[in-house]
């Protein structure tokens, strides 16, 4: 079993798109992936905030199947931490405290000023871009990496894309970098 840990932040479970290939690479065994009830709550409440043409109950039904899939992904019985933490945003102090609890070695993380390195450096804590965080995965184990991103793209459906069409969706997705260095795998995408 994994022993590196990564938290994921509301930010890059918004994304379908983002979600998706997190949660295939999640299954690959490379790491534990990790994320909370408030985490899964403010992806989904910024959701149907934007996109009236989701239901709650759908997106319940992602959340349910997330956890049900990641074992052991859930993080609880980290409230306590939440007062005694600084952050800029208070508001993210439910993420620190939950990668804390976790032992996560990252926080997976659109807005790196949000968590400093000064604050959580002390835990053993780094946040990283998902594009930093897939680059590591792919330097890693490029065969499961690309595994993993293949799957992604055969279990889009509506429209199916190509390899190239894949790749460059990661890139609106904000990984550059990981859609560059996979160019490499296209033939296994």
């Amino acid at each position: 079993m994994a022993t590196f840990t990564a938290f994921y932040d509301a930010n890059v479970l918004y994304p379908a798109e983002l979600r998706n290939l997190l949660m295939h690479l999640a299954l690959t065994g490379l790491f534990r992936a990790k994320w909370s009830a408030d985490v899964h709550e403010e992806w989904i409440s910024a959701l149907l905030e934007k996109r009236p043409d989701l239901t709650r109950d759908k997106l319940e039904r992602t959340r349910a199947l997330m956890d049900l899939h990641a074992v052991d992904a859930l993080v609880t019985s980290y409230e306590d931490l939440i007062p005694g933490l600084r952050l800029p945003d208070p508001n993210d102090r439910h993420v620190l405290a939950a990668a804390i609890r976790s032992q996560a070695n990252v926080i997976v993380t659109m807005n790196l000023r949000d968590f400093p390195s000064e604050i959580i450096g002390p835990f053993g804590i780094k946040a990283q871009h998902p594009d930093e965080f897939i680059l590591h995965l792919l330097d890693l184990a490029p065969g499961a990496v690309s595994a993993a991103a293949a799957e992604h793209r055969g279990s889009l459906k509506n429209p199916p894309q190509t390899a190239t069409e894949y790749l460059e969706s990661l890139q609106r997705q904000q990984l550059t970098q990981s859609a560059s260095a996979l160019r490499e795998f296209i033939s296994q995408i």
